[in-house]
Formats: structure tokens, C-alpha cells, sequence
């Protein structure tokens, strides 16, 4: 006859093994959360308010508040644990799928708290990558993040559009089915607060004080830069692309379909990776920016052809699958040890600093221009990005033996 042990629960969860395959698999759980509502958010928001100067005002403000609350992240940990930041920022998501239920004009909120939840999670997720993560393996992680994040950066936005029509709140339920594996994982992973924080008990300085410190070092600054215009391009690709098929008569569907074409470039991560090992990160920003930018203007000279247009900016997005896997290497392999948790923090704000730009830039260009003259400035950014990578050393990211016979060849 069997015995139940009573000093083990069998209600106790095994806890999930720390390392490159589980943060891949949570942030493969994020993307589900993500890309369920990537081009949903601007068609409701679109809908609801009827104006793309609106739309991008909204963007804006959003992007503003999201930019404070990531920056003040790493100072509110000292005081809560992060385990519970990064909990708190997992029900932002919730809480936003449940009023995106509710509908109306109450989904710019949901809005709001899905990109505080983004902004708490990213600085959350890479301070603790940045502790558990040997610098080594950072190229494979960024690897396995995008291809674990594929199916939900894929299926995502086809399926969400598809699934807004049919059953109007059927994406934010899954957002909000989303979020709480994503919080159960997590804490499967019983990470703690990370050994960045227990190694030190004094407090974070201000935010705005290790701002200059961030600034005074070119390398985390073109890092930095590369992924704001990175994450222009994404954001001009998903939010007004969308918006441009609609305007043409092409339909709702279209943006949609259009997301998840480009974000399948994100299963060919593996064969980028390949390609770049044998070249240099230096090359691959290069190549990324450049074909961005070349496929962008390319698709205003066949804005006549709206198809065209839609197909050109989505093969540009195939290059920033690109800049995903390389563009963040230069900052990774430039941070110091010792500013781990403050420097993550301030790299993190590209994305709500794009998230201002880039619906500011729109407001701008929208009062003068129609919605193509949007792409040509995007156009004209990554070629100043493509610019400045120039400036990158040689051979950044190529592996130490590879480097040495390089050298030797040289001399």
C-alpha cells in the first residue's frame, strides 16, 4: 500500500532550473501576452477616437508616463522586493486585459497599463538576465528569446485581428490568461530579488542622477541608440502601416496579417545568428539599418500601390528581426559589472523614449505631410543609426579565437 509523505506536499511545484532556456521560455510567454494585442491596441484605439493625429497623441502621453516609471524601477526595488515589482507589473497586464473587456474610450487606459506592465517587466527581466546570465551566453539567449517568442510574435496579431472581429473581447481574455502563466512561471523560477541587490543594502541612487554617468560612456550610449531607432522602426511598422491599410481601403485584416508575416522572420533568427558570428555585430547593425532603411523608402516610391507599400515595410521588418538579435549586443558587452541594475534601467527607457518619438514625429509630420512622409523620416533615422555603427570596433562580438587569427593575419 502506498504512503503519502506528509513532510513533502504533494501540492509543492518543482521549481523550474534557472538559465538561457527558461528565461527564453518567459519571455516566450510575453510575447504571447504582446503580440495577442500588437496591432489590436491602434485598429480599437483608430476606431474609438477616429483620427491618427489622435491616436498618436495618445501614444505619446502614454509614452511619456511609461518612460518615468521605467527610469524610477531600479529605486522603487530598494524598497520592494523586485519579485513583487515584477508581479505587480505581470497584473498591470491583467488589469489591462479586463478593461480592454470593457471597451470604448476606456481602452487608452488599457493601453497605458499594458505599457507600464512592458516598462516594469523589461527592466525587471534584464536585471535579472544581467545577474544569472554569464556574458557569454547572451548572444544564445537573445537567440532563444526570439525563437521561443516567435510563435507568439507570429500568430499573435493575425489571430488577434481575426479574433476582434468574431468575438470582440477575445484577445484581451487571452492577455489576461497570458499573464497569469506568466506570473506562475516566474515564480516557479524562484529568483528572488537577484544577487545584484543582496550583494548591496545601500539604496539605488536617483535616477536622474546616474543618467550622466549612462552619457559619459559612448558605447552605452550608441547601444542605447541603436535600439531607440530600432524600436522607431517597429513601432512606425506595427502601429502605421495598420493604419495606412485602412486608410487605403485594404482593411482591418491587413495590418494584422502584415505583423505576423515580419515577425516570422523571427523563427530565422538561428540563421542570423550564423551569419553574424561570421562577420561581426559591427556588420550585422550595419546591414540592418541599411536594409531598413533602403526597403522603407522603396516602399513610399510605390505608395500608388498600397500592397506594395504594406509588402515593402514588411520585408524592412525582416531587417529589424536583425537588429533584434545584434542591436542590444553593444550595449550587453559595455556595461560595467558594478552598474549592472542602474545602466539596465537607463538602456531600458529606449523603448518608452521611442514610444514618445516616434508619435511625436507622427503628430509632427501628419499636420504637413500624408502618412508616407512618416516612413521617409524613419528612413532617414536608420540611416544615421547605420551611420554611427560605423564607428563600432571591428570586431565587437567576434569570438576570441576567431579574433586572434584575425589579428594575426594582419600583422
Amino acid at each position: 500500500m502506498m504512503k503519502i509523505r506528509f513532510d513533502k506536499p504533494f501540492w509543492r511545484v518543482r521549481p523550474m532550473q534557472v538559465g538561457v532556456g527558461s528565461f527564453a521560455f518567459l519571455a516566450g510567454l510575453e510575447a504571447i501576452i504582446r503580440g495577442m494585442t500588437l496591432s489590436v491596441y491602434p485598429l480599437v484605439l483608430y476606431h474609438a477616437f477616429g483620427s491618427a493625429v489622435l491616436v498618436s497623441k495618445i501614444y505619446f502621453i502614454i509614452g511619456v508616463l511609461s518612460l518615468f516609471i521605467a527610469l524610477w524601477v531600479p529605486l522603487i526595488s530598494t524598497y520592494i522586493p523586485r519579485r513583487w515589482v515584477y508581479s505587480f507589473g505581470m497584473l498591470c497586464y491583467v488589469i489591462a486585459g479586463l478593461l480592454g473587456i470593457y471597451g470604448g474610450k476606456v481602452l487608452a487606459f488599457a493601453l497605458m497599463l499594458n505599457s507600464i506592465a512592458t516598462a516594469i517587466s523589461f527592466v525587471c527581466y534584464n536585471a535579472y538576465v544581467l545577474s544569472n546570465i554569464k556574458k557569454a551566453d547572451f548572444s544564445q539567449l537573445e537567440t532563444k528569446r526570439l525563437f521561443y517568442g516567435g510563435l507568439g510574435w507570429t500568430i499573435g496579431p493575425v489571430f488577434g485581428v481575426w479574433l476582434l472581429s468574431h468575438w470582440v473581447i477575445g484577445p484581451f481574455v487571452i492577455v489576461i490568461l497570458g499573464a497569469c502563466c506568466m506570473i506562475s512561471a516566474f515564480w516557479r523560477m524562484r529568483l528572488g530579488n537577484g544577487p545584484v541587490f543582496n550583494r548591496t543594502k545601500r539604496p539605488s541612487p536617483n535616477p536622474f542622477i546616474y543618467i550622466p554617468r549612462f552619457f559619459s560612456q559612448p558605447r552605452l550610449v550608441a547601444g542605447w541608440f541603436f535600439a531607440v531607432m530600432r524600436s522607431c522602426g517597429w513601432w512606425v511598422f506595427i502601429v502605421y502601416a495598420g493604419i495606412f491599410a485602412i486608410q487605403k481601403g485594404l482593411g482591418d485584416h491587413v495590418g494584422g496579417m502584415a505583423t505576423s508575416a515580419a515577425n516570422m522572420g523571427l523563427f530565422l533568427s538561428p540563421l542570423m545568428l550564423r551569419w553574424m558570428q561570421k562577420h561581426s555585430v559591427r556588420h550585422a547593425v550595419i546591414v540592418g539599418f541599411l536594409g531598413f532603411s533602403a526597403l522603407s523608402l522603396l516602399a513610399v516610391l510605390f505608395s500608388q500601390i498600397p500592397i506594395m507599400t504594406v509588402l515593402c515595410l514588411t520585408g524592412g521588418a525582416y531587417f529589424l528581426v536583425l537588429l533584434d538579435i545584434c542591436g542590444g549586443l553593444p550595449f550587453l558587452m559595455a556595461v560595467k559589472p558594478s552598474e549592472r541594475n542602474e545602466m539596465s534601467a537607463v538602456y531600458s527607457t529606449f523603448r518608452d523614449v521611442s514610444g514618445i518619438l516616434t508619435p511625436g514625429v507622427a503628430w509632427l509630420v501628419l499636420q504637413f505631410l500624408p502618412l508616407v512622409g512618416l516612413f521617409v523620416v524613419t528612413a532617414m533615422g536608420a540611416l544615421i543609426a547605420a551611420f554611427i555603427a560605423t564607428k563600432l570596433h571591428r570586431q565587437l562580438g567576434v569570438e576570441g579565437a576567431n579574433r586572434l587569427r584575425s589579428v594575426r593575419a594582419l600583422g
